[in-house]
């Protein structure tokens, strides 16, 4: 199953929220678009996320959309056990939620149904707020590395 999935190119998102003690998130490629009407995104988060669960709890998230220069942006909001805020910029959006600067896109959400699918959370989000950036070069994740649209 690993073998297939890697061949797979997917963009790379840092999913945002903010709870009573600050921001939290974690990196998340299984992101897509679910619905233009109404306008719907879906992730898929892994149960043993830590961070996902806080996100719930409020109701509302940021998918942080990755340009290509975010490479340690994604791992950094990869690694467990960490302050994945530390060193990293970031401003807040007219909703008070998280976003991480020099993004392709913010894409402001609420929760409005949470499915479970084998060892993840399908997340489905009301899109709330979408903003673009001015850098439309991706990150791309391919066969376990970081790429870039040559």
């Amino acid at each position: 199953m690993r073998e297939a999935m890697a061949c797979f190119g997917t963009g790379l998102t840092v999913i945002t929220g903010i709870t009573d003690d600050g921001p939290v998130g974690f990196t998340l490629q299984a992101f897509s678009s679910l619905s233009l009407e109404p306008p719907l995104i879906s992730l898929n988060v892994s149960r043993s996320s830590t961070s996902w669960p806080e996100i719930v709890g409020s109701g509302r998230f940021v998918v942080n959309v990755l340009a290509e220069q975010h490479e340690e942006l994604a791992l950094a909001f990869a690694k467990r056990g960490t302050d994945r805020f530390e060193d990293v910029e970031w401003t807040t959006g007219r909703s008070g939620l998280p976003h991480l600067s020099g993004c392709i896109a913010w894409i402001e959400c609420e929760v409005v149904a949470l499915y479970e699918g084998g060892d993840h959370t399908i997340a489905v989000g009301g899109v709330l707020e979408l903003i673009l950036g001015e850098d439309r070069r991706p990150l791309i994740f391919f066969d376990r590395g970081f790429r870039k649209l040559a």
